[in-house]
């Protein structure tokens, strides 16, 4: 078994949290793992990215081929399409249809989505508004790690215990937001 991932977003929107998360969810299913990421510009509200891999025999390399992606998971439709040749024609996108708008000449939205929902398959979530739900504008990326995580080779407990760990040291009030972030995901996709 492989499983690739492209991860993308803005900086700040928390890809590698969730990079972070599918990585200790992978390692405690006994699955080995590789990850690159780049930063960018980040702290400007800049691209970033993260190649993740999984499997359960040796990885050779970090990064992933174009077309040879199973899942492109992302914070922000724009980032998403920017990573669409390296899906496999069967591959999934997962985003979020709230756009980060860093550019003076953003895209037009409906046809962002229109692109998007054109895909064989693929997961536009509202994902801000789920998060508010949940109890936490900061909890989006656990809303677009819900809507993913039936698709990833990895078990629900195994996800749910990595979220605990990543936000241990900041109390149980917000592991319960991010863990009801993560459920509320994995319910509403559009």
């Amino acid at each position: 078994m492989k499983y690739d991932i492209i991860l993308s977003g803005v900086g700040g929107q928390g890809v590698l949290s969730l990079a972070a998360i599918i990585a200790t969810a992978a390692m405690a299913d006994g699955l080995k793992v590789r990850q690159s990421e780049v930063h960018g510009m980040a702290q400007r509200g800049g691209a970033v990215q993260a190649h993740l891999r999984i499997s359960d025999s040796t990885i050779h390399g970090d990064l992933i081929g174009r077309g040879k992606a199973d899942m492109i998971l992302s914070m922000e439709p724009v980032e998403s399409l920017r990573y669409l040749d390296y899906l496999k024609p069967d591959g999934i996108l997962v985003t979020s249809e709230d756009p980060f708008e860093n550019i003076p000449d953003y895209p037009d939205l409906e046809r962002i989505y229109s692109t998007i929902k054109s895909l064989p398959k693929s997961r536009l979530l509202k994902a801000k508004e789920l998060a508010k739900e949940a109890g936490s504008m900061r909890a989006t990326n656990m809303v677009i790690i819900g809507a993913a995580a039936g698709e990833l080779p990895l078990g629900e407990d195994s996800i749910i215990n990595a979220v605990k760990d990543l936000f241990k040291s900041k109390g149980q009030a917000v592991i319960d937001t991010n863990i009801r972030a993560f459920k509320l995901g994995g319910g509403n996709i559009s």
